[in-house]
């Protein structure tokens, strides 16, 4: 039997919240965050991104591209009381939930509380229920599997309500962007084109071999994707991968010393956060973005678990050790532990926090 499952999407969902609680920001261009030189774009309301505003961009690159963009600043304790609202809403149909970050998640509405048949009039009863009783908007997308569930919700952003039945699957997928496809970013859409992969039917003429051979584990999913496969079910229960952090620097730097102390505080809340979360990894992961906003990543993997200031600060140092700063400033370093250490209660509910990187 085919599955039922619904990806729920909130439309611009910070910028939203914000335009909804203060109405003479409605029809205006919003954007989350800070006006300031060092600060970026939290989130755009869809006024706002028509002017090329997107989030994570700088905020000085906003403020060029829409010179009437209103700055507002965030409220996450506001936005996670109404992402809880938005889950008490889904759990009104289904308890197969799976959140994806604060305002996504999938539902698998196979057998609904409701005795709904179709997906698609839950999926319908569900975006109305928000705008009445959230005043805000969602996308939704329903098909019998994830990938096309999250593809049928982007198609007709916002306020779209998109079904993919399996006997128009495959012609669906065919005409798809490749940039469509899950898991494809712009480094990886990039090397498609080069080997002449644009849509879904090109995608499709690849074998598997070629496309493991190139993108290694992530060729089968694609080769998978490309037909219509997606057996991945919707997961209630999910292990937390990672626990992380970033600051942005006041200024560029190229001085070592000075890198190294932000690098201490960067830490310091990192070893913070793994305490409180109680999570267990073996993988630490340093992130540096340059002043060009290139950015890299290092890592290195401990046969123990990652806990404390005192695991983390040293293999820190070494990893910033291999990167160039002297001839490229740096604008920002993160750091991140992951590979998480195996442990009996290891397990967390998504369903009770906000929704983490679709």
């Amino acid at each position: 039997m085919l599955r039922k499952i619904i990806h729920i999407d909130m439309d611009a969902f910070y910028a939203s919240i914000e335009q909804r609680d203060n109405p003479e920001l409605r029809g205006k261009p919003v954007a989350v965050g800070r006006d300031e030189e060092r600060s970026v774009v939290a989130a755009a309301s869809y006024e706002a991104r028509r002017f090329g505003v997107r989030s994570a961009m700088a905020s000085a690159r906003a403020r060029k591209l829409c010179p009437e963009l209103i700055f507002v600043p965030g409220r996450m304790e506001v936005y996670k009381a109404v992402s809880a609202q938005v889950m008490d809403i889904l759990r009104d149909y289904t308890d197969i939930i799976e959140p994806l970050s604060i305002d996504e998640a999938f539902l698998d509405v196979t057998n609904n509380k409701k005795g709904i048949e179709l997906a698609v009039d839950i999926a319908r009863e569900i975006k109305q229920r928000i705008r009445t009783e959230l005043h805000l908007v969602a996308s939704a997308g329903v098909s019998y599997n994830k990938f096309l569930a999250k593809v049928a919700s982007d198609y007709r952003k916002p306020d779209g309500l998109c079904t993919i039945h399996p006997d128009q699957a495959q012609k669906f997928i065919d005409r798809l962007p490749v940039e469509a496809f899950w898991g494809v970013g712009k480094v990886t859409a990039k090397r498609m084109h080069e080997l002449f992969i644009h849509t879904g039917r090109d995608l499709r003429a690849c074998s598997l071999e070629m496309l493991t051979h190139i993108f290694g584990k992530a060729g089968k999913l694609y080769y998978d994707f490309a037909r219509g496969i997606d057996e991945r079910p919707v997961e209630v229960t999910r292990v937390r991968k990672s626990i992380g952090c970033e600051h942005t620097l006041e200024r560029d730097r190229t001085d070592r010393t000075a890198l190294i102390i932000e690098l201490y505080h960067v830490a310091v809340e990192l070893a913070g956060r793994l305490k409180r979360h109680d999570f267990r990894g073996n993988t630490l992961t340093l992130k540096v973005k340059f002043h060009d906003f290139t950015q890299i990543t290092r890592s290195l993997s401990t046969p123990d678990p990652l806990t404390t200031l005192n695991d983390i600060l040293p293999r820190a140092k070494q990893l910033l050790a291999e990167v160039d700063c002297e001839h490229h400033a740096v604008r920002l370093l993160g750091l991140s532990v992951s590979n998480p250490h195996e442990e009996p209660d290891a397990a967390w509910r998504q369903l009770r926090l906000p929704f983490p990187p679709f």
